[in-house]
């Protein structure tokens, strides 16, 4: 299988040296970075050199495409991807939420659409208890002053992250408003509402963790099969809005696409 990854930040980086290392069962042929010569120097620390071209040679190159980047480059990548029948593993997931026809347009170009768990656990729990009713699914979580600092809702809201002394709720609603208003600190609770009951019925809480070291989740899933509870503290990677656990969820599903068992809901 040949991949290739679209943004080489923290996590396109980690999984760019998974692929090379090979712990993934695939090959990485391409890589594009908005800033060609960073991505040329990354690409010269690899073993296994990909090549460094734009999106449309990459298309060409791959068979699977990783996007790693933001949600402005996914608005344009998505369609481009799925349109040329490639699959595609999207890491900004909240996108999604505000494209509805891109499962479709997969269907249409027979591909797929891929979403890691990222950085939070319980999603293969969750998908079963959703083959019966679900009641409610709630997610909490805790952030330093540093993981939440410059997101669209606290810029708008005037909320001075680093003011607060104790434990602060800055945000409850739902996953959809959250997403809006987190782009870039809560892909978990867009993960969460597609695999469960969807954005608008998913609730979300978001604190300020003052001298917190941690990104913490805790989600509460009630229905007919009874009621569960998750509770997970991840480690920041260099970015602090972004969890360990997020780069290592996105290897193991590529671990999981080209694995002749497949294990889990």
């Amino acid at each position: 299988m040949r991949l290739g990854i679209v943004g080489l930040g923290v996590i396109g980086q980690a999984l760019a040296r998974a692929i090379d290392r090979g712990d993934v069962a695939a090959q990485l042929t391409a890589v594009h970075n908005r800033s060609p010569e960073k991505a040329q120097a990354f690409v010269q620390t690899l073993q296994h050199r990909p090549a460094v071209v734009d999106v449309p040679c990459l298309l060409e190159r791959c068979d699977v495409v990783i996007e790693a980047a933001t949600q402005a480059a996914l608005a344009d990548l998505a369609p481009r991807t799925l349109t040329a029948g490639k699959d595609l593993m999207i890491l900004s997931v909240g996108a999604l939420l505000d494209h509805p026809e891109w499962p479709e347009l997969a269907a249409r170009h027979q591909c797929r659409i891929y979403v890691p768990s990222g950085a939070i656990v319980g999603l293969d729990g969750l998908k079963g208890a959703c083959v019966g009713r679900v009641h409610s699914v709630t997610i909490t979580t805790r952030k330093p002053p540093q993981g939440l600092a410059g997101a669209p809702y606290v810029e708008a809201h005037g909320i001075d992250v680093y003011a607060m002394a104790t434990e602060t709720v800055i945000f409850e609603g739902t996953a959809r408003q959250a997403c809006q208003g987190f782009p870039a600190n809560v892909n978990v609770a867009a993960a969460l509402s597609l695999a469960g009951i969807g954005p608008d019925h998913t609730r979300m809480r978001i604190l300020v963790a003052p001298g917190g070291t941690r990104n913490v989740h805790d989600v509460e899933v009630e229905g007919e099969f009874g009621r569960f509870t998750t509770h997970i503290e991840n480690i920041p990677t260099d970015n602090p809005r972004t969890g360990k656990l997020a780069s290592l969820s996105a290897i193991a599903m590529l671990q999981h696409i080209v694995a002749p068992l497949q294990c889990g809901t």
